[in-house]
């Protein structure tokens, strides 16, 4: 069979290809298993932090690629493991499966006990590298940006989980960790949990920043790039991943400014919203209806 990639996604295969950037694909191995990871090294003089870096439901695609290429070169070393490696056609990871439609079941199936270890190995790979600071940062993208929250409950050296339209864990306890949230106006099947997560992670104490851009669907940080973008979700993504680039910034050397790199588009600043975020681009959102700009502050 012939593997299909997500689609449309030249343009992000496109940009990858343009990059200065050293990467490599690492297997690493915990137990009896090893994981391909792609991993992505900054252009920096000093050591960097770690940032780990979780597809989408899409498993590890172009545009996941593209993504942690992008980041990395923000100054960041970024390890992108593919978590569908060994468990697609011949033993093969995400460019193994013939459809999207497979690729997204098989994402879907991953236990979630072994997602942990598969995301705990990168982790301690990452921060044994010579080039690393010891700062170590999870972010997510759909199905990721769930695994990225659950990761901090889990955890418990990160400086900071980023979570993007994915939904929260059943239990917010073990977070040690600012969680910070980036979802979509138009995505109300995740925006209906983030009052609830809002109100659990005050009650335990933990610090929970959800931000929404209104007019914005699911996926926004990937359909935000595309060429056919709408400008709600460029506005949102490009807001979106200068927020993250500036708060790993400042958690890293404590400054309260961060010069953001120069990215490959500019867009004019979203408020902060609170709401939530839907993991598949294409699902139905309830009624459609979304929260209006409401400025958010930091919840401790």
């Amino acid at each position: 069979m012939t593997a299909v990639s997500l689609p449309a996604q030249d343009w992000a295969k496109a940009a990858l290809e343009k990059s200065p950037r050293h990467r490599e694909y690492v297997p690493i191995k915990h137990g009896d298993r090893t994981v391909q990871a792609f991993v992505v090294y900054p252009e920096v003089k000093a050591k960097a932090p770690v940032v780990i870096l979780i597809h989408e439901i899409f498993g590890l695609s172009d545009w996941a690629k593209e993504m942690a290429d992008e980041l990395a070169g923000q100054g960041y070393i970024v390890i992108a493991p593919d978590l569908l490696s060994g468990f697609g056609p011949n033993g093969g990871g995400s460019d193994a499966f013939a459809s999207q439609d497979a690729t997204t079941k098989a994402v879907s199936g991953l236990a979630p006990d072994v997602v942990l270890a598969d995301l705990d190995a990168a982790a301690d790979y990452g921060k044994k590298l010579p080039s690393a600071n010891g700062k170590l940062f999870v972010t997510g993208f759909c199905w990721g940006g769930g695994k990225s929250f659950a990761f901090a409950t889990h955890r418990h050296d990160l400086s900071a989980a980023f979570v993007f339209y994915g939904p929260p864990p059943p239990d917010v306890s073990g977070v040690t960790a600012p969680v910070y949230g980036f979802y979509a106006g138009n995505d109300a099947r995740i925006s209906a949990t983030v009052p609830a997560t809002t109100e659990a992670m005050k009650a335990a104490g933990k610090k929970y920043e959800p931000v929404i851009y209104d007019g914005a669907g699911h996926g926004f940080m990937r359909a935000g790039e595309a060429p056919d973008a709408n400008e709600a979700n460029k506005k949102a993504r490009e807001e979106g991943f200068k927020r993250m680039v500036e708060t790993i910034g400042k958690l890293n050397t404590g400054s309260t400014t961060h010069m953001l790199r120069p990215v490959r588009r500019g867009a004019k600043p979203a408020k902060p919203v609170l709401a939530g975020v839907s993991c598949h681009e294409g699902m139905p959102d309830g009624d459609g209806k979304h929260m209006g700009p409401v400025e958010m502050a930091a919840i401790m």
